[in-house]
């Protein structure tokens, strides 16, 4: 691979995303592609595949030092972070470093759904990291995606996933509509958003269809073959139920912050309230909240609807695996 090409390194390689991004970068001949591993980790088999589809592999953790991160980023023309929830303000000394260190656009951790503050705990942190990047004055690109098509239709009955029931509710009357995008083409997207310069310093919407819940739900039931027995499973929850959980799950996690299960029952039912009553992910309120439209800009890739991911999803022996 030409030593002349843009070096992208990304924060969160063996990730869900990240593997997506990676696949992208790699897909599209444009970039060499690094990823920080930490040192523990090395000789993982997530990180031998890296390693074995071609991408370098630098020693390091985004919770390192400004100092180490800026050593370990030396050369490095894009920096993209995919990292965990968990771990989202550490990267304020990775952007910190990614500055001192010339690199020309950074990528925050978003690759999810648009929305205003105050709503989602978890988007709010990552609002407050778009600020400081902002503030920081280093080049960013900020990219969302809407929800998972991988998240977005009813299990089948042979699933034997534990949260089977949780993927059959509908949230208020399941007719606003939702954007969506397969999680295996995320990374064909961001490798034409970080090529473009168009999108230097602005925020992107990836999107590939956009359904109600409703219409997600009839789609599964019909392509899985099984409609009947998953309408008959259809559980509904009211917008004021939904508010009701979300007060009562916001005070165990107060109550002990540490409790992961609480920790991620609070994001789940408060991004419901954002997709599914707030309506905060259509494509209407991404261009109103001033994202550049990702099929406006590459038109030429082509569209892939839920109806073809659904023919895909139901074939799996166990659809669940991205859900758990």
């Amino acid at each position: 691979m030409s030593s002349q090409l843009p070096l992208v390194l990304v924060l969160g390689a063996t990730g869900h995303t990240g593997e997506s991004i990676v696949k992208g970068l790699l897909a599209s001949g444009n970039f060499r592609v690094a990823a920080l591993v930490r040192p523990a980790s090395m000789n993982k088999p997530a990180t031998n595949a890296l390693r074995a589809s071609g991408v370098e592999i630098r020693p390091g953790d985004v919770r390192d030092s400004v100092e180490d991160l800026n050593k370990a980023f030396a050369g490095v023309d894009i920096l993209i972070s995919a990292v965990s929830a968990l771990v989202l303000e550490a990267q304020r000394d990775a952007f910190r470093a990614a500055k001192a260190a010339g690199v020309k656009r950074v990528v925050p951790c978003d690759f999810a759904t648009p929305g205003e503050k105050g709503v989602r705990q978890l988007h709010d942190q990552k609002l407050a990291i778009r600020d400081f990047v902002k503030e920081l004055g280093v080049p960013y690109t900020f990219i969302d995606v809407g929800w998972w098509m991988q998240l977005s239709l009813p299990l089948p009955e042979r699933s034997v996933s534990p949260i089977k029931a949780q993927s059959h509710t509908i949230f208020g009357k399941g007719d606003n509509k939702v954007l969506m995008t397969d999680l295996d083409h995320i990374g064909t997207y961001v490798a034409r958003i970080v090529a473009d310069p168009r999108t230097l310093n602005h925020a992107v919407m990836v999107w590939e269809d956009e359904r109600t819940q409703l219409e997600q739900h009839e789609i599964g039931e019909r392509e899985s073959g099984e409609g009947e027995a998953l309408k008959a499973k259809r559980v509904y929850v009211s917008a004021e139920e939904l508010q009701e959980r979300i007060a009562a799950v916001r005070k165990d996690f107060e109550k002990d912050p540490s409790n992961f299960l609480a920790y991620m029952h609070l994001h789940s039912t408060e991004y419901m309230l954002s997709l599914h009553v707030l309506r905060e992910n259509t494509l209407e309120n991404a261009k109103r909240l001033g994202y550049l439209d990702a099929r406006e800009l590459y038109a030429d890739v082509p569209k892939h609807t839920l109806e073809e991911f659904a023919k895909h999803f139901y074939s799996l022996p166990e659809p669940a695996p991205v859900y758990e």
